[in-house]
């Protein structure tokens, strides 16, 4: 690979489905490699799905090589356990990285989606939408469950905090910058 490019990998964690995202970082553009979902929704055994996510992690991490790994932070929940749980799995998926020397980036989820959308309420849905007129994604390439788009935010987001992302060569001081030099471009 050039010296000047870079793969970003990004996971959501969770206990049930974990996502995953990767993408690779040409100079100022990114690009779309893969995503997709952990699936442990039939695993009865807390401990047997740590161990399952620290070899899938793994097994992710050797097909594509990732620079760096971007993991979104677990966020403050009012069920301790839930928190406890998504932890643990957040912790695997950093000791699989851990293991290959790949640094690691950790982001709220907050800051994600104020990166993608500049909104830190936005939804999964319009986090997913940014991502697929960013990267040009085709619709029917879309992932049935939104844990692999929120893992390709992450890598997204930091892509983004790296530098400046291609913009077509303007630069743009706020979001409504953007839209009053890209009218074209927006949806009213």
């Amino acid at each position: 690979m050039n010296p000047s490019e870079k793969i970003i990998l990004g996971i959501d964690p969770g206990t049930n489905i974990m996502g995953y995202g990767a993408i690779k970082v040409s100079g100022n553009k990114a690009t779309l490699i893969s995503m997709g979902v952990i699936d442990m929704r039939k695993m009865s055994d807390p401990y047997l799905k740590l161990g399952y996510i620290f070899q899938r992690v793994t097994g992710v991490i050797e097909e594509y090589l990732p620079d760096e790994l971007a993991i979104e932070a677990p966020f403050f929940g009012h069920n301790v356990q839930s928190m406890l749980k998504l932890g643990r799995a957040q912790g695997v998926a950093i000791a699989a990285a851990i293991q290959r020397d790949i640094p690691i980036h950790e982001y709220a989820p907050l800051k994600i989606k104020m990166a993608l959308t500049g909104n830190g309420g936005a939804s999964k849905e319009q986090v997913a939408g940014m991502l697929q007129r960013m990267l040009h994604i085709d619709k029917a390439e879309m992932p049935k469950f939104m844990d692999a788009t929120d893992a390709l935010a992450a890598a997204y987001c930091h892509f983004m905090q790296m530098g400046c992302p291609e913009t077509g060569g303007r630069h743009y001081g706020s979001w409504k910058d953007f839209v009053n030099k890209n009218s074209d471009r927006c949806k009213k």
